[in-house]
């Protein structure tokens, strides 16, 4: 397995007073600027975590570096007596508005309490920014209007974590990724199932999609397909040894048959992985011609070794190239984002990741060239 050389590697996040976990990162083209958020935990524990803090990231195109700023809270973000989790953004690029999704929970009740007591008790939430991230709305309870009398029958669930989509259609559609433990059978252990909530008016409304398949979680979505069929690709962590994908021709609201991808391995119980797309760079492509990227640990049987996967002949499951690494040793949830062209004249990519047994979280910038140097080799 090949290793990739960087354009740059920091830690933004570092453990001491305070763990940091679940990396989400937002790329703005226009502001030159990165926005990397995570949850602020006294522990590594699930339990334990608080409030969701970011750091902002201002990208020199000339000298394609980034200077990362000052740790802030998202103060906003939050319920009084509740802890956030899961920060899921996405940037809506036809009215200016920054969207933060995530969820909040009770005190330290745990995942396991409400599968074992089957009562749901998380509550979907966002703030939003007009100014790129400087300044939040205070935060929405968007459970009633974007679940409904659903809620209860869930046990309970959770958005993302990491980067949403805004869909290049007619009305701009924003999707959220989502899953949620289903309580299906009183005899059995609530199963998870991944979803998306999707919004056509720019957030004022929100619709939830149906199912994708049972054993899927923690997933990410992408925007693939030409002018003529655009496809919304959906990748979810699973408990099967391996990753789940699954399309969508209507805006993520159906998807159909899921596909078990042998090639993007899972270490046991899974872990979260992010994928995007971005324009093909072959010589003489369709505009419209996209490229899927996915990162996550590479072993089957730890969460070590971060790789990068290239895919550039949809949809098929057996269309993932072997993965190069990014990161060596320790490392978990990823969260991917497209940074225009590297100094190489290749795509460029930024990539937050849990490094160092949870201690870390790291930002890595990479090339394609870099990555898969035979993409751009003679023939």
């Amino acid at each position: 397995m090949a290793s990739s050389p960087s354009l740059q590697r920091d830690t933004v996040f570092q453990s001491g007073v305070h763990a940091y976990r679940i990396p989400a990162l937002l790329y703005l083209p226009q502001q030159k600027t990165l926005l990397a958020f995570v949850e602020q935990r006294i522990s590594k524990k699930d339990e334990h975590a608080e409030v969701i803090v970011m750091r902002r990231g201002s990208y020199d195109a000339a000298t394609h570096r980034v200077q990362w700023h000052a740790q802030e809270v998202v103060a906003q973000a939050q319920l009084e007596g509740h802890r956030s989790m899961n920060p899921s953004p996405v940037y809506d690029e036809m009215t200016g508005t920054l969207f933060l999704f995530f969820i909040a929970i009770p005190g330290q009740v745990s995942e396991h309490h409400q599968l074992h007591t089957r009562v749901n008790m998380t509550q979907l939430c966002q703030v939003t920014s007009t100014d790129h991230g400087k300044s939040w709305s205070p935060a929405t309870d968007l459970t009633s209007l974007a679940i409904g009398a659903d809620h209860k029958e869930w046990a309970t669930f959770a958005v993302g974590p990491g980067h949403c989509l805004q869909l290049h259609n007619k009305t701009q559609s924003l999707v959220v990724p989502a899953y949620a433990y289903r309580n299906l059978h009183p005899l059995k252990r609530p199963s998870p199932f991944a979803f998306c909530f999707i919004s056509h008016d720019h957030g004022h409304t929100w619709q939830r999609g149906n199912f994708v398949a049972p054993d899927t979680v923690e997933c990410q979505v992408a925007e693939v397909g030409g002018a003529e069929q655009r496809v919304v690709y959906l990748n979810a962590r699973s408990p099967l040894r391996a990753r789940v994908q699954a399309e969508s021709t209507n805006e993520g609201l159906d998807f159909k048959e899921a596909q078990l991808v042998e090639q993007l391995v899972e270490p046991p119980h899974g872990c979260h992985g992010s994928v995007i797309s971005f324009p093909s760079p072959r010589a003489g492509a369709d505009a419209s011609e996209k490229w899927l990227l996915y990162t996550h640990p590479t072993d089957p049987g730890h969460r070590v070794n971060l790789g990068v996967y290239l895919n550039k002949r949809l949809p098929g499951p057996t269309a993932w190239s072997e993965p190069t690494l990014l990161a060596t040793g320790s490392c978990a949830y990823s969260d991917l984002q497209s940074m225009g062209t590297g100094p190489d004249g290749s795509p460029q990519f930024g990539c937050l990741y849990e490094s160092e047994n949870y201690e870390a979280v790291t930002f890595l910038m990479f090339t394609l060239k870099q990555a898969f140097p035979a993409e751009f080799s003679s023939p």
